[in-house]
Parts: structure tokens; C-alpha cells; sequence
């Protein structure tokens, strides 16, 4: 999923609560460069296997609705 969005920058709304990312590893700049991306909805993101969530909103100045109650990341 890394670059999946990048530079998509009409994008203003965008729901992927109902993505399976069960085995995606890399996230990195995913939404990098969606300048107008203002909500954004992963609340049912696993992210356990992920290794790489770099720049994932990277760019991303106008998000202001930000989901993510299920997020969970390694430290």
C-alpha cells in the first residue's frame, strides 16, 4: 500500500474502515502529497504487521478528521 494515494491531490474525503490490511507490511507515504484530503477514516485498520508507516500523511496539511481508533504501532 505505499504511494497507494500519493499526490492524489483533488482527494478531500475518503473511507477505508473496511480495508483488510491484515498482511500489508509497508504503509509508507501513502497519502503523501493529498493536500486536500480533510477526513480520513481507518478505524479498522490492523496494523500489526506493519513495518514502514514513513511520511504516511506526509503533506496532508488540511486533514482534520483523523479515525484511527484501532491503529496499533511497534515501538
Amino acid at each position: 500500500m505505499s504511494y497507494m494515494f500519493y499526490n492524489c491531490s483533488k482527494l478531500t474525503s475518503l473511507n477505508l474502515s473496511n480495508f483488510n490490511i491484515n498482511y500489508i507490511k509497508d504503509m509508507s507515504y501513502m497519502f503523501y502529497k493529498c493536500f486536500k484530503l480533510t477526513n480520513l477514516n481507518l478505524s479498522n485498520f490492523n496494523t500489526n504487521n506493519i513495518q514502514d508507516m514513513s511520511n504516511m500523511f506526509n503533506n496532508c496539511s488540511l486533514l482534520t478528521s483523523l479515525i484511527f481508533s484501532n491503529f496499533y504501532t511497534k515501538c
